[in-house]
């Protein structure tokens, strides 16, 4: 009986240090974790969960702290603060980064992804990488993707059933040319705001409209003040996961494992989550009260042909080359 006690009781020291190994090497430290969506959003669900498995993984040595909803600022400013190392952590649109590296903002092409399958494969193998390895020379680490969606534009207008009710709109972008450009090629006119300053202005009627996917419109409670929805699909929008090469470049090889292995594992479930609420949210927003439309195939063959001269302008600019290299990408995907 002694025996078979002693032999127990090794048996569960020998797992628990299994369990132990891979915090041993771990500091107390503290992470704030940023965004600009909602709490409950599929991208802050993701990132809960990653600082659930960083808090398992480390045996409670590194806290990570959620910030959604803009809680410390637009991503302008998070972007700055990461590269002072005052944020240790952010999600954010990948398209951002073109201020930075030029290559990025091949992400905010029109109708660039058929599907979120096309997309995975190529933000998660050497393409998404590569891009992400150019952030360093900026102070920024970039460990994966999350997803934020498929887009689709809404206002307090009018119904969109064809290309022409989008002309004399006046929608918010996110603050980058190409978004610019995409509007004003539908005769819109774009207006740059960050996120956390889009709700009131289109309260205040200072934005007749807005895009963004189905998830973000629900999480920031859109539908209180937009009356109608286009599915248009027109930009599909992959979210770095970032960390601050200043935060970064102090950690142990153990410790930036854990925190990479943290995130892939996050990642799967984000977008896991992601993808099934969508079928879900698009019900609330229609028992919401927002009217939801879709483009009928010729409507939607027009709306591709007037973003071909922003595609072939902004392919100039973030280099041939960069474009090259997706396309190939893709054209071996649907191969």
């Amino acid at each position: 009986m002694k025996r078979h006690f002693l032999k127990t009781t090794i048996a569960a020291l020998a797992l628990a240090a299994i369990g132990l190994a891979g915090s041993a090497h771990a500091q107390s430290r503290n992470i704030k974790f940023v965004n600009q969506n909602a709490k409950g959003h599929p991208i802050v669900m993701g990132m809960d969960k990653f600082a659930e498995i960083v808090d398992a993984k480390s045996g409670g040595k590194i806290k990570v702290t959620v910030f959604p909803g803009g809680a410390l600022g637009s991503d302008q400013a998070n972007v700055s603060a990461l590269q002072g190392g005052s944020i240790e952590m952010a999600s954010m649109n990948s398209g951002i980064f073109a201020s930075l590296v030029k290559e990025f903002a091949v992400y905010d092409f029109p109708f660039l992804f058929a599907n979120a399958r096309e997309a995975d494969a190529v933000v998660d193998g050497a393409f998404g990488k590569s891009l992400h390895a150019k952030l360093e020379e900026k102070g920024l680490v970039g460990l994966g993707y999350y997803e934020l969606g498929f887009r689709h534009i809404s206002n307090s207008k009018r119904p969109i059933t064809k290309v022409e009710d989008i002309a004399g709109l006046k929608l918010r972008v996110i603050p980058n040319p190409i978004n610019i450009d995409w509007v004003n090629a539908l005769g819109a006119n774009p207006t740059p705001l960050p996120f956390p300053e889009l709700y009131a202005a289109l309260e205040q009627k200072a934005v007749d409209g807005q895009e963004n996917p189905v998830a973000t419109i629900n999480g920031a409670k859109l539908y209180e003040v937009q009356k109608h929805l286009a599915l248009t699909s027109h930009q599909y929008n992959p979210q770095s996961i970032v960390v601050s090469k200043k935060f970064w470049d102090g950690l142990s090889a153990d410790e930036k494992k854990l925190l990479q292995d943290a995130a892939n594992e996050s990642i799967k479930y984000q977008r896991e989550q992601s993808r099934a609420a969508a079928a879900g949210i698009l019900d609330q927003l229609k028992k919401a009260g927002m009217q939801v439309t879709e483009l009928p195939p010729a409507e939607v063959a027009k709306l591709r042909d007037k973003m071909k001269p922003v595609i072939a302008k902004h392919s100039a600019a973030v280099g041939e080359a960069t474009v090259q290299s997706l396309m190939a990408e893709l054209d071996k995907l649907r191969k």
